[in-house]
């Protein structure tokens, strides 16, 4: 059964450690039901391993993870799942029909009629008796979604699923991941593409080094972090006044003004502020985040390398 409280996916202080290396730190997610919940971090973040610990792919060193209520190591937990963790396989000289056929029979999910059905989903029907050594990389990638619905899923990972392709087979794969969110199916969606995501997801996890850095909505995570673009009469004093506000999260110089994460409804007290140290305000501009620079803020990294920023 599903949790009471709504969430699908439940962890509780879930680690996973190799050796001296950590790649899952005390993580505690929430996932509700329904929709495209976004799983975010740049490579080597710890989204794989913990997908990893959730499928029963991986033991976690320590904590607990739930599916449904239920632990999510137990077998009838995990039939009411669908995966495809990083890169999709299959059998290279058997069109893409006799592969699903094939993965249907050996995991007993759903009817044999589903196949052609769940082909067509993924605008596969055409190509459906090609072999798979002559299918194009996104053809690949959705053979792999198809293959993780065998079964009509009521949670569904996807690792990954538009890595390698060109700008059309993104938007493919986007619109399709979407359409899966729909009727009451939660699909939880691994990715470094921000951009991309932010076109799909309802609800999103930040992870970086293991560690979870945010969740929520996008909108409430991205509306935290608006911000202000000011140029004042005394950018030095300015910044300093600023300091002393509580509820200013940060001052950075930029393009000759200054950033100021905070509430943009909140700019008349910063005005005010401001005036009573006699510092005035040339501009004011309200200026909204996405959530490339939100992630960028808050974990100090470009999400496609890792790398910390300079």
């Amino acid at each position: 059964m599903t949790a009471q409280n709504g969430n699908v996916i439940e962890t509780t202080d879930l680690t996973k450690r190799y050796g001296d290396v950590v790649a899952v730190d005390h993580l505690t997610l929430r996932v509700p039901r329904g929709g495209v919940f976004g799983f975010l971090g740049p490579n080597g973040s710890g989204k794989t391993t913990t997908m990893g610990m959730l499928l029963g792919l991986v033991h976690p060193t320590s904590g607990e993870a739930r599916i449904f209520g239920d632990p999510a190591r137990h077998p009838a937990t995990l039939r009411r799942v669908g995966a495809m963790v990083e890169t999709p396989t299959f059998y290279p000289y058997l069109s893409g029909r006799a592969n699903l056929r094939y993965f249907q029979a050996i995991g007993g999910r759903g009817a044999p009629a589903d196949v052609d059905r769940l082909l067509d989903l993924v605008d596969l029907g055409k190509r459906a008796a090609s072999k798979y050594a002559t299918y194009s990389l996104g053809m690949k990638q959705r053979l792999g979604i198809a293959c993780a619905l065998l079964g009509d899923p009521e949670l569904v990972f996807l690792d990954e699923p538009t890595n390698g392709l060109d700008p059309a087979g993104v938007v493919e794969v986007r619109e399709l991941v979407r359409d899966l969110g729909k009727g009451g199916r939660t699909v939880v969606l691994s990715s470094h593409l921000l951009s991309e995501t932010e076109l799909v997801c309802d609800n999103v996890a930040v992870l970086s080094r293991g560690k979870l850095i945010a969740q929520g909505s996008i909108q409430e995570l991205l509306r935290q972090h608006d911000g202000l673009r000011l140029r004042t009469t005394d950018d030095a004093k300015a910044r300093a006044t600023l300091a002393e506000i509580r509820w200013v999260q940060h001052v950075e110089p930029q393009d000759g003004g200054l950033m100021v994460t905070a509430p943009p409804d909140r700019s008349w007290e910063i005005s005010r502020a401001l005036a009573l140290r006699e510092v005035y305000v040339n501009e004011l501009m309200p200026v909204h985040r996405s959530l490339e620079e939100f992630f960028m803020e808050i974990t100090g990294t470009d999400p496609a390398t890792g790398k910390e920023r300079s």
